[in-house]
């Protein structure tokens, strides 16, 4: 990831996604967690990222977005945005409607339920790490520590939204799309809603979906 973050630093490459589905493990922000994180029984790496603790593991499509944020601005708060926006328009074909909720980044279905979880870097204005969101992981994982500091219970999936197995390829290209329209290309314009909550180093290399 290194490598993709200096070759766009340089206009070696343009403004590029790299999606991954992780093994198993729990990745901890520079926010830190509430020793939760160890006690989840699951390898724990810290990462550069912002935010607290999260999972990563099969079921659950991973997004790196490598995109230089000179030319944006340098506005990581709105790169936020862009990437909520992303997934909204993402999961929108399956009928699912994501939404902002203030102070709390990432994707939320009904201001309620947390789909996607989201968590950036900054190196010399280009980004590394990126999104989580949940397709058809293993939601029961999430109840062995406080994602991002809040009770696992919040955590929702397109699977679960939808009462049926999903499979990450058939998300992938939804994702993709997105990318396109939007970071990829030009910046999205139009805005999540907003609503009020509703409820109280790197990861091992994953395999490309």
């Amino acid at each position: 990831m290194r490598r993709l973050v200096e070759e766009r630093r340089r206009g070696a490459i343009d403004d590029t996604l790299v999606l991954v589905e992780h093994p198993p493990v729990v990745t901890v922000g520079v926010q830190g967690d509430d020793g939760g994180a160890a006690a989840s029984g699951l390898p724990v790496v810290a990462v550069e990222r912002g935010g607290h603790a999260t999972y990563h593991g099969p079921g659950q499509l991973v997004g790196y977005p490598i995109v230089d944020l000179e030319p944006r601005g340098r506005d990581v708060r709105r790169f936020v945005r862009q990437l909520e926006e992303l997934l909204a328009e993402a999961i929108a074909p399956f009928g699912v409607a994501g939404g902002h909720v203030r102070g709390e980044p990432g994707l939320w279905v009904e201001g309620r339920r947390k789909i996607a979880s989201i968590g950036v870097a900054v190196d010399h204005w280009v980004t590394f790490h990126g999104f989580a969101l949940n397709v058809g992981i293993d939601l029961a994982v999430f109840e062995r520590f406080r994602p991002c500091g809040l009770d696992g219970s919040v955590m929702t999936s397109l699977s679960r939204e939808l009462g049926r197995p999903v499979d990450l390829g058939e998300v992938r290209p939804t994702v993709l799309a997105a990318w396109r329209r939007g970071i990829g290309g030009a910046p999205p314009t139009p805005a999540l809603p907003s609503v009020a909550p509703g409820a109280g180093g790197s990861p091992s290399p994953g395999t490309p979906v």
